[in-house]
């Protein structure tokens, strides 16, 4: 085989030379793909997880209504407060701090749990008057306590959507740590996707006329593609993504278009695009959703890291906002052979 100067770099599915990406993240990456071949040849017994912070179980809601809103970010006001209130008797300061900050009164929530990490669905801008609705989907170490940055991104994007629109930070499901064996695996995105399939049914029929768009980050890609063909939503946005199981965007038997777009120097495009079938489980997600392979409509992603697809101001923000206002986005470079 022929090889490569050292300034070109394969394409994911192996076609034409390109000019490698910026190797500032170089030893993240190298560790990150050394986790995976690691896991790949260790048994997957499951790695120890922290002990829960105790929280009590919500209250029971009614059925998500836009003409019952007030009512229902109250009630989960009600229950962030009670959670506070257990973290504190526990003595743990950081949870108790992070639930008073969501219990602000200019903050809503449509759902809210504090136990075994938490889960939640947050609000940004008007829902019961948005034409277009975005639920971000995070990906592994999205918790209460790592919450901040979810929420960041997710008023970015708010802000870069303009009127009529609203974003949902959801935090449905327990993701995964970065570093465990259980981000290599489908596990936690097949419970998550059965909570976000209905969430989403949910939503669709409190808003039958709005346009739904799912915003999959890293992980959560994996939770969206199992999700997608049971959910009805116009897109499926794939970004950051290790993979999503599926070898092909036809696979997932949906009527959304699907996209995918990844940062320059996003670091997981070197983690091994494999699936290995082991005894009890599968170890990878298989095809990279921006190759030709995967068929994915391609958006440009800009040159920037896995933690800069919501930054305000940033080519990917610039792009998602256009992809759920039902816009094309702004292809520049290779991102137009989609």
């Amino acid at each position: 085989m022929a090889s490569r100067r050292p300034h070109e770099q394969q394409d994911p599915d192996g076609r034409t030379p390109r000019p490698a990406r910026p190797r500032s993240g170089r030893l993240r990456r190298t560790l990150t793909a050394g986790l995976v071949a690691a896991s790949v040849a260790v048994p997957l017994s499951g790695a120890a997880r922290p002990e829960a912070v105790p929280a009590p179980a919500p209250a029971v809601l009614a059925p998500l209504s836009l003409a019952g809103l007030d009512a229902r970010y109250a009630a989960n006001r009600g229950n962030i407060l009670d959670a506070e209130k257990m973290a504190e008797d526990h003595g743990n300061r950081r949870r108790a701090r992070a639930l008073e900050a969501m219990a602000a009164s200019d903050r809503h929530f449509l759902s809210f749990d504090g136990r075994d990490g938490g889960r939640t669905a947050e609000v940004f801008g008007d829902l019961a008057h948005a034409e277009r609705i975005a639920v971000l989907v995070p990906g592994s170490d999205t918790s209460l306590d790592l919450y901040g940055r979810l929420r960041d991104g997710a008023r970015a994007l708010a802000d870069q959507l303009g009127p009529r629109a609203a974003v949902i930070a959801w935090m449905g499901y327990e993701t995964p740590a970065t570093i465990s064996p259980e981000v290599l695996t489908s596990g936690r995105a097949a419970a998550g996707a059965a909570q976000l399939t209905s969430f989403v049914a949910s939503l669709r029929s409190a808003a039958p006329a709005a346009r739904i768009s799912l915003l999959c980050h890293s992980y959560g890609s994996v939770v969206c593609a199992r999700a997608a063909s049971g959910a009805e939503v116009s897109d499926i946005v794939l970004f950051g993504s290790p993979g999503t199981g599926f070898d092909t965007a036809a696979a997932l038997h949906t009527g959304a278009t699907v996209w995918a777009g990844r940062g320059g120097d996003d670091w997981v495009a070197d983690v091994p695009h494999i699936s290995i079938e082991l005894p009890f489980r599968t170890v990878g997600f298989g095809t990279d959703p921006v190759s030709r392979h995967f068929g994915a409509h391609l958006f440009d992603a800009g040159p920037g890291g896995h933690s800069d697809y919501l930054r305000p101001g940033s080519v990917p923000l610039r792009n998602l906002a256009r992809i759920v206002n039902g816009r094309p986005p702004q292809q520049t470079g290779e991102a137009r052979h989609a």
